[in-house]
């Protein structure tokens, strides 16, 4: 996105996006089959962009529901992800958190093709989108270290 500021000053800012980490007690997890390009029919975390005005706890709650129907509680907050080259369409930032809600409620919507519950050991046989291997790592990191 390019920003102009006056007459004569552009800025290029990335823009800001949510993942939301969906787990359960058994510390399996919620991922879904990508509709659309980039990384079309790979398995992603829910997520998606930050709306202008809205909070990023906002939209992850959002994008959760809307992705997966799912009403989530936000947990924590996992970490921030800002490499430029993390989704090839332009720079992005992600608010990454952590969540817990209904598994039974799971259904793929918007942006999903399919919706899937997985543990860490699955993760080698799936195509895992952008650099959502690296958040997945990283909660399952926490996940290890919260007792």
């Amino acid at each position: 996105m390019i920003l102009f500021w006056g007459d004569n000053i552009k800025y290029k800012i990335p823009s800001l996006t949510v993942d939301i980490f969906i787990f359960n007690d058994n510390h399996e997890f919620i991922l879904i089959q990508r509709k659309n390009d980039p990384f079309k029919e790979y398995w992603a975390l829910p997520g998606g962009f930050v709306d202008y005005g809205e909070t990023t706890e906002d939209a992850a709650i959002r994008e959760a529901k809307e992705e997966t129907s799912i009403d989530v509680e936000l947990i924590d907050l996992l970490n921030v992800y800002s490499e430029p080259d993390r989704d090839p369409r332009r720079h992005t930032v992600s608010v990454t958190y952590l969540a817990r809600g209904n598994f039974d409620d799971a259904n793929e919507d918007d942006d999903a093709k399919d919706i899937g519950v997985y543990s860490f050991d699955d993760l080698k046989k799936l195509n895992i989108a952008f650099d959502h291997m690296t958040i997945l790592n990283d909660a399952k990191n926490y996940l290890d270290n919260e007792n």
